[in-house]
């Protein structure tokens, strides 16, 4: 028996989906990182009973950290990008949270820098607020330990291939390190949209971009470059077509992160002859109208392959493969031809 549902639910199921190809089905993945990073703060004495956490995020982190200040006698301030719906907002203010929408912005890039700016502003003003920065600050990796033990408990194996969005960097990143020291060989394939800074495709805009929490439009101290084995860049239509068939095969409503991560998995698992387990980070609620209304736009996934490249001036969409090779992102700036090795 749990003692609050944060607990219940933070832990996510792990589905076979057809030979070699398995995913981790979360309700909000990031409830893992905030239950354990306000647990350590705490412990700490860096946050104390009644004090008010503050952070940017574009849906998941909020509900997770608003779940872990109820859980913990917190209060809980979101300043929140404008892919935070209004049933998402609803129920974070039923939770007790502040939801304070980002300025207005013209794109989800100018959106992301305007809350951190919004944030700076807060704390200038005010003396009384932790500051989470959960993109920079690495108590971010620490839940995860209790989410690799159970993908090494699942699975028997020596090797894995792990697909996940990168994100904020702590979950895919946090994963990697924790199996290694388990003895695991996790081949970590990160996620990227397009435009997102992190991996270096800013200047390839997708207009059908919504997936703000796998992407970034500022540099993230939490992104270790030298975890990833594989860098995919993914359209909005070839992630929809992963999210659409997701369901109508498996019966699995998840989030369109989750759906670029199984159009990437499922291509993996085609390719390669070790187990594939990617991470469906949430649910598929807030993308009724984006995403399953279109349905029909959906490509079949089998159809799909990326383009393999062998330098960062070779991405092109609707998706490109690159192996990364564990290096740091000046090391791959410098255009080092490298072909793409199966695992």
């Amino acid at each position: 028996m749990h003692s609050h549902i944060a607990d219940a639910i933070k832990t996510p199921h792990i589905v076979k989906l057809k030979d070699n190809l398995f995913v981790a089905r979360f309700e909000s993945m990031k409830i893992y990182s905030t239950l354990k990073a306000v647990e350590l703060l705490l412990k700490e004495g860096k946050i104390h009973s009644g004090d008010t956490l503050l952070d940017s995020s574009s849906g998941i982190y909020a509900y997770a950290l608003a779940l872990a200040c109820n859980k913990f006698g917190l209060k809980c301030h979101i300043i929140a990008s404008k892919t935070v719906d209004a049933t998402l907002k609803l129920q974070l203010e039923l939770l007790g949270a502040v939801v304070e929408p980002a300025a207005s912005a013209p794109n989800l890039k100018m959106d992301q820098e305007n809350r951190v700016k919004r944030i700076y502003q807060i704390l200038e003003e005010r003396k009384d607020i932790h500051w989470m920065q959960q993109y920079h600050d690495d108590i971010h990796y620490k839940g995860y330990q209790e989410f690799a033990e159970l993908i090494a408990n699942n699975f028997q194996h020596s090797s894995l291939n792990i697909v996940g969005g990168v994100g904020s960097g702590c979950s895919t990143g946090a994963i990697a390190t924790y199996l290694k020291n388990m003895g695991v060989d996790a081949k970590l394939h990160g996620v990227q949209p397009f435009g997102s800074i992190t991996f270096n495709s800013q200047h390839l805009e997708d207009p059908g971009i919504i997936i703000a929490g796998i992407g970034s439009a500022i540099p993230f101290k939490n992104v270790r470059f030298n975890l990833y084995d594989y860098i995919h860049w993914i359209t909005f239509d070839y992630s929809l077509s992963g999210t659409i068939a997701l369901l109508k095969k498996y019966a699995i409503f998840a989030g369109l992160s989750a759906g670029a991560c199984h159009t990437i998995a499922d291509w993996c698992s085609r390719r390669y002859e070790t187990p594939c387990l990617f991470i469906a980070a949430d649910t598929g609620h807030r993308y009724l109208d984006e995403v399953f209304k279109q349905s029909e736009n959906a490509f079949p996934l089998e159809e799909l392959s990326p383009i393999f490249i062998n330098d960062l001036d070779g991405i092109e969409m609707p998706w490109s493969v690159m192996h990364w090779n564990k290096r740091e992102l000046t090391e791959a700036k410098q255009n080092i031809k490298e072909e793409l090795v199966p695992v």
